[in-house]
């Protein structure tokens, strides 16, 4: 049982003003909200605000919850509502089957928002690092409009469509990436410990080295002398960009314009967004929300700032009046393939549909790019590992090369 109920009894908090229009706030137990409204009523207060008090989640037993199980929710959910199993009984059904305690905790957190009178989009309000903005504006307005359960459906379809474009990216990502750490640590141990031997034997011949081994040898001696301050400076340049990733808008977009000028990389990141702008548009489209409003929304979950921005700026120009398509071809970053499916759909009143299609386009091109993106990216790696440990290698065997040399 959660620390806030007692007895069947929920704390809520709550804010109002006392017949001399004086401001008051605090917190009352109750069996539900109506009561509580009434005893506030009773007591003269006029209230403002009235809310569950939020309850801290994993107070026990902490376990993450991660997005997929968020998506896997929404499916199951939707199936539930659909055969005809109310809310709070399906939200248990969930809860109580779940293998993670963090998710039973939740849903049970949920659940007891919704028995005493809360809307499921202000529970989900509650819970922002599991439920964004975006998905709860769409269980508002599926509330509102009495069609909860296929919005539902369509919200589960979009998290699970969104959670393979983001694996898939990942996958991706994670290979290069892997490889170059790999090749970094390889190069930091001949340095290290390979080096200094080599240094030692070519010193007994008492002659000048090539200047490329020259420099590898001074290299690993700094490496080893100074390491504390190469430390220093790695942290140093990890903690600002950090701080300016978090806190520097305009580096944010510097940053995000130069991964999308990448090859292969750049690329991937242009087609993903684009995927994921259209499925979400699509999303919001079919649940009757605005364009305008639905592109404010959209900004948010294309995660680079340069598509941000753009997106922001469309949102503007369709306010004032113009089509989605102008004002995407004023963007220069979408193709002309997508402006002219946007025309086609705004043009027949089928921009929901069109929008999927794309998504499902964009999509798929992300699967190919990704099934070959490890023989893309191949000869890029090679090269950095040649010039990393190969680089090594040819410094370190470069004087016996030129033996005859260096004995004389």
């Amino acid at each position: 049982m959660s620390p806030l109920i007692k007895d069947n009894y929920y704390d809520f908090n709550w804010k109002g003003t006392d017949n001399n229009q004086k401001i008051h706030e605090g917190v009352i137990n109750a069996k539900s909200l109506v009561l509580a409204k009434i005893e506030l009523r009773i007591k003269g207060y006029q209230v403002s605000h009235i809310a569950l008090k939020s309850k801290p989640l994993f107070t026990i037993n902490f376990t993450s919850i991660n997005s997929s199980e968020i998506a896997i929710f929404f499916r199951q959910l939707s199936t539930l509502l659909n055969a005809g199993i109310p809310l709070v009984q399906a939200l248990g059904v969930i809860g109580q089957g779940h293998a993670n305690p963090g998710m039973q905790t939740l849903l049970s957190a949920i659940k007891e928002d919704i028995l005493v009178g809360g809307t499921l989009a202000e529970s989900f309000n509650k819970f922002p690092q599991y439920f964004d903005h975006l998905v709860c504006n769409l269980i508002e307005a599926g509330e509102n409009a009495g069609i909860l359960e296929p919005l539902l459906t369509k919200i589960a379809s979009y998290r699970e469509k969104t959670e393979q474009l983001n694996k898939k990216i990942k996958k991706a990502l994670i290979y290069p990436l892997t490889v170059l750490i790999i090749a970094l640590i390889v190069t930091t141990i001949l340095l290290v410990f390979v080096v200094p031997i080599f240094e030692d034997m070519y010193k007994s011949f008492g002659a000048d080295l090539p200047l490329f081994t020259q420099w590898v040898v001074t290299l690993s001696e700094w490496v080893i002398k100074d390491w504390w301050i190469i430390i220093t400076i790695i942290l140093f340049c990890g903690y600002a960009f950090y701080y300016a990733k978090k806190k520097h808008k305009p580096f944010n977009y510097l940053l995000d314009r130069i991964l999308l000028k990448l090859p292969v990389i750049g690329l991937l990141l242009h087609k993903s967004i684009i995927a994921r702008f259209s499925r979400t548009l699509a999303t919001l489209s079919c649940a009757g929300i605005p364009i305008v409003d639905a592109l404010q929304s959209v900004a948010g979950i294309c995660g680079n700032h340069v598509y941000y921005m753009a997106v922001l700026s469309m949102r503007e120009d369709v306010a004032t009046g113009h089509r989605l398509q102008y004002a995407m071809q004023k963007t220069r970053l979408f193709p002309s393939f997508v402006q002219q499916m946007i025309a086609i759909g705004e043009e027949s009143g089928s921009l929901d549909t069109m929008l999927t299609k794309i998504a499902d386009f964009y999509e798929a091109e992300v699967d190919n790019l990704t099934d070959n993106l490890g023989s893309l990216i191949e000869p890029v790696i090679m090269v950095i590992l040649g010039l990393l440990i190969g680089g090594l290698v040819v410094a370190m065997y470069l004087p016996i090369f030129q033996m005859g040399t260096v004995i004389g």
